[in-house]
């Protein structure tokens, strides 16, 4: 097993009410005021109250290309991406040479050197670190990030493994595109970046008691041992979700039927995970669930039989943040390890759901408090 000991997301530092963002980015989108005030009613239903954007609003309208939007994103998510690993460094009373392995996922843009090097570079990791680059697993990549680690940690059990997510939704805007998809995708997906330190079994961050060790675990958020993972690909879905590359940069592919796959299949998924642990889904109080958007959110609990309280976290980030991507689901689990009202020593499930189309599933369990 392999152990989260902590697990940090952090925003760009402009922030806008979703009625700001629409306003500005109605007009670039859908420029004909019908299709306009089609754009505006998707907004308002797309569960999102402010977005963080790594630019300031008003720079979109100058953003027309690949290469104008990759080098915004090469400079600005290596500084959000530094940001979220010095603090979940932080929180675990870790510093940056203490660093073997690092798993780096954003489908929002590309980088060569890729970003767990620029990382290397302004965090200080030692030059013998090993390194996972990660681009395509798109919203999926925080839950599929979190599993690869856990596979790299049964192997090297005294390592420490640095998880780190970098997405700048808005940087895909496509001007001048009214399809329903890049209409829905402009009201719903937001920038952010996550870091999660996951250490081996062996490593004394894992043995060390809740409380342990002083300036380590004393006074953290709980901990979740990762039991199992679990990954799916949907055959015939290829065409459901990803992205178009352009000239003009990633337009997204997104399909109506998404909700309904899941609706479909995500409980054999689930229920099959579970079993291999003598588990039900009823014997899960805790769910961590990709903050996809309302229905994504809603074909979740409708599938898995859940309380809405059970999405409480999903929604709230969705709320504050928007769609993160593949730092979505990391920023519930933080949510998660916060809350008073997960159970310690209760298992807990993760999943986020990305192109393939493929699901993501960690078995966890929640230590701590």
């Amino acid at each position: 097993m392999s152990c989260v000991v902590a697990v940090e997301p952090v925003l760009p530092a402009n922030v806008y009410a979703q009625e700001a963002v629409t306003d500005v980015v109605g007009p670039l989108v859908a420029p004909d005021p019908a299709r306009t005030a089609l754009l505006r009613r998707l907004h308002a239903s797309a569960g999102v109250e402010h977005r963080h954007l790594v630019l300031p609003l008003e720079e979109y309208a100058d953003l027309h290309s690949l290469g104008a939007t990759n080098a915004v994103f090469i400079r600005e998510g290596a500084r959000l991406a530094e940001r979220a690993c010095r603090r979940a460094l932080s929180t675990a009373g870790l510093r940056p040479e203490d660093v073997d392995h690092v798993f780096a996922t954003s489908v929002t843009g590309v980088a060569a050197p890729s970003l767990d090097v620029l990382l290397a570079e302004r965090l200080g990791l030692r030059s013998d670190v090993r390194r996972t680059p990660s681009f395509g697993l798109g919203c999926a990549g925080g839950a599929g990030g979190l599993a690869r680690v856990h596979d790299h940690l049964l192997g090297r059990p005294r390592d420490v493994s640095l998880l780190v997510s970098v997405e700048l939704c808005s940087l895909t805007l496509q001007h001048g595109d009214d399809s329903p998809a890049n209409m829905v995708a402009s009201g719903l997906f937001g920038d952010g970046a996550a870091a999660a330190v996951v250490v081996g079994a062996m490593h004394p961050l894992a043995l060390a008691p809740p409380g342990g060790t002083p300036g380590r675990r004393a006074g953290r958020r709980r901990t979740a041992t990762v039991v199992d993972t679990r990954s799916r690909l949907y055959p015939g879905t290829t065409d459901a979700l990803g992205w178009e590359v352009r000239d003009t940069g990633f337009a997204i592919v997104l399909s109506a039927g998404l909700p309904g796959l899941l609706r479909a299949h995500l409980l054999a998924d689930v229920k099959g995970l579970l079993a291999e642990h003598d588990l039900t889904p009823v014997e899960v109080p805790t769910w961590v669930v990709h903050a996809g958007g309302p229905r994504v959110i809603d074909a979740v609990r409708d599938a898995l039989g859940l309380a809405e309280d059970a999405v409480r976290e999903s929604r709230a980030s969705l709320a504050c943040a928007g769609n993160l991507s593949s730092a979505s689901v990391l920023d519930v689990l933080a949510r998660t390890l916060a809350s008073a009202d997960a159970p310690s020593g209760s298992p807990a499930v993760l999943m986020a759901f990305g192109p393939g189309v493929s699901c993501e599933l960690v078995l966890l369990n929640l230590e701590g408090r």
